[in-house]
Parts: C-alpha cells; sequence; structure tokens
C-alpha cells in the first residue's frame, strides 16, 4: 500500500509516472543489459583475468543482480508476474530461488510487524525463548551478527540456515507448494556450475562459496540496521544517505524509508522523491538519518548494534518498548 506524505507529493509522483523513462522503465531494462552482460563477460574472461579477481566481480556482480531480483518482485520494469520472474529466475547469485524470496520479502513489508521476530522474515532479533534455548556458542554468534563485521561474516549463514531449515520444515508438514521452485532453481544451477566448469575454468565450488556467499556478504552491508524498534511505524525504517557507488549497487534501497512507503516507486526515481522531500522524510523517520555506510563502519564494525534479544512482540502491543533495546540490527 502507497504511503504518500500529503496531495502534493502524490500529485508529484503522478506526473512522474507519465515520464517516457517512467513509462518505458528504460533505466532498468538497461541495468538487466548491464548486469547480465557484465557476469557472463566476466565469467567467459575468468581466465584472462585469474580466479581470485574474477570470484570478486562475480561476488559484485551477483550483489547487483539481487538489487535486481528486488525490483522485479516489485513490478519494475514491467507489470507482468511471468516475465519479472523469468529475467530474476537465473542463479546468478547461488543462493534463493526466485518465487522464494519474492513471497518472503513481502511479508516483510507488513510495516505493522517489523523488526517482531515472529511475523518479519528478514527480523535479526530473536525471542528471549530462543535465547534461552541457545547455548553459548550460539549465543556468541548471534551477538557477533549484530556487529557489521560479524553480519557480513556469519549473517549470510544464519539465512541459509533459516531458509533451509524452513523449506525442510514445510515438506515435514506436508506443504511441498515449494518443492517445484527449489528444483528448477537447483537445476539451473547445476547447469550454470557445469558450464562455468567446463567452459569458463571456474571451479564449483569458487563459484558457490566464493562468489555466492561473498554476493550475500556484500548484501549484508545495506540490510545491517536498516530496521529499529520504534513504536511508530515509520520511525522503525532508515535514510541512509550513502555515496554515489553504495546507490548504484542497491539501486538507491538506501532511501529504505521512501521504499517502504512507496514500493512502487522504481529504484531510478528513489532518489528524486527523497529530495524533494527531505525535511519531510527526515522527520517521518524519526531523525533515524545515517549519513553512509561508513557511520555503521566507525560505530559498529565489531560492537553491537542492540543486544540480539528483545520480546518485541509483546512490548509493541502493550505500548511497552523493551528497555534494554534501542536499534533493530536489522
Amino acid at each position: 500500500m502507497a504511503i504518500y506524505l500529503d496531495d502534493t507529493q502524490r500529485n508529484h509522483i503522478a506526473r512522474l509516472t507519465t515520464s517516457w523513462t517512467w513509462r518505458t522503465q528504460w533505466p532498468t531494462w538497461m541495468l538487466i543489459a548491464m548486469i547480465y552482460g557484465g557476469w557472463f563477460g566476466v565469467a567467459m574472461h575468468a581466465r584472462t583475468l585469474g580466479l581470485p579477481i574474477t570470484t570478486l566481480l562475480l561476488a559484485v556482480l551477483g550483489t547487483s543482480y539481487m538489487s535486481l531480483q528486488h525490483e522485479l518482485l516489485h513490478g519494475h520494469p514491467t507489470r507482468s508476474r511471468l516475465v519479472n520472474a523469468l529475467i530474476g529466475f537465473a542463479p546468478l547469485a547461488v543462493w534463493f530461488p526466485y518465487r522464494i524470496y519474492r513471497e518472503s520479502h513481502l511479508r516483510h513489508h507488513d510495516d505493522a510487524h517489523l523488526t517482531q521476530p515472529a511475523h518479519d522474515p528478514e527480523s535479526y532479533f530473536v525471542t528471549a525463548d530462543e535465547w534461552q534455548r541457545a547455548g553459548t556458542a550460539m549465543r556468541a554468534l548471534l551477538v557477533l551478527r549484530n556487529t557489521l563485521i560479524g553480519r557480513m561474516l556469519v549473517g549470510p549463514a544464519f539465512s541459509l540456515a533459516a531458509t533451509g531449515a524452513q523449506a525442510l520444515g514445510k515438506i515435514t508438514d506436508g506443504d511441498w507448494r515449494d518443492v517445484p521452485a527449489w528444483l528448477a532453481h537447483l537445476a539451473a544451477l547445476a547447469a550454470l556450475t557445469t558450464w562455468l566448469q567446463r567452459i569458463c575454468g571456474i571451479p564449483a565450488w569458487l563459484f558457490i562459496v566464493g562468489a555466492g556467499y561473498g554476493s550475500l556478504s556484500l548484501a549484508s552491508v545495506r540490510s545491517f540496521h536498516e530496521h529499529r524498534v520504534a513504536h511508530e511505524h515509520a520511525h522503525r525504517t532508515v535514510i541512509n544517505e550513502a555515496g554515489w557507488w553504495w546507490r548504484l549497487l542497491f539501486l538507491n534501497n538506501n532511501y529504505h524509508l521512501v521504499h517502504h512507503d512507496l514500493p512502487q516507486v522504481p529504484w531510478f526515481a528513489l532518489g528524486k522523491v527523497y529530495q524533494m522531500s527531505h525535511q519531510q522524510y527526515v522527520e517521518r523517520s524519526g531523525n533515524f538519518l545515517v549519513n553512509g555506510y561508513s557511520e555503521w563502519l566507525r560505530n559498529y564494525a565489531f560492537a553491537p548494534v542492540v543486544h540480539p534479544v528483545a520480546n518485541v512482540e509483546s512490548d509493541y502491543f502493550q505500548g511497552n518498548p523493551p528497555a534494554s533495546v534501542g536499534f533493530a540490527g536489522k
């Protein structure tokens, strides 16, 4: 559901939708060509570039591809779910089937339940019961995950484990609806890794572990501290005034509050919408404003942004913010 600041903004965005850029979505089509062309271009020149540089470039391009998948699932560049799904089907970032990611991420857009571990599939909080059941080693890992360096190192492993456990849990419960998506994804991944190994000279294990895990690790920079605990829904989502390289890599998703309010706005218009109503968005976020990802690096490289335990659900509904928790490490 779109949330506009006022009628002035609504009318301005309505005018933007009539522009040739918005109607044709040519920046997104160009981006698709650049990501696919760059990814396969790097892969086919792996012997010239060398495996270390190839792996690094494929990790960066894989992160860009995940940003593109995020754009696709929100209805860009076409209104056809099928066409967008076909564009985002290839396992260039290895791990998650597009349809599984789409369904999970759209559940995350239930802003009333942001950061609540029982409802938000992208929350980095755990319930008090989960914390009590965790052993010493797991508690240490959960705290580590709420540091920026830890998020990059172990955050992807947590995501992979949670996704795998959810998939197996559904099958155990007799729900086989996701199995075709997983089988199609694994078949495509097998075909892609075979081609990479035989034609490009890139070992399958290096692509999966190096480029695949590396893509998730780099993407973790964007998701770090993206949401916090707050009574007001709008106060839970960050505005990060990142530099141009990060904005391009993450397709302006650093303007995260604008995206949550207006998910129908394509990536190339998010910055314009934000700048037009800069002060209003800062106020709407409850001053949850960050001056680039370097701020997280300075403050939280090795220090947890918060303790990972928060009984978020009961505290929200009872109207009492958790005394020991400030921000959610999302």
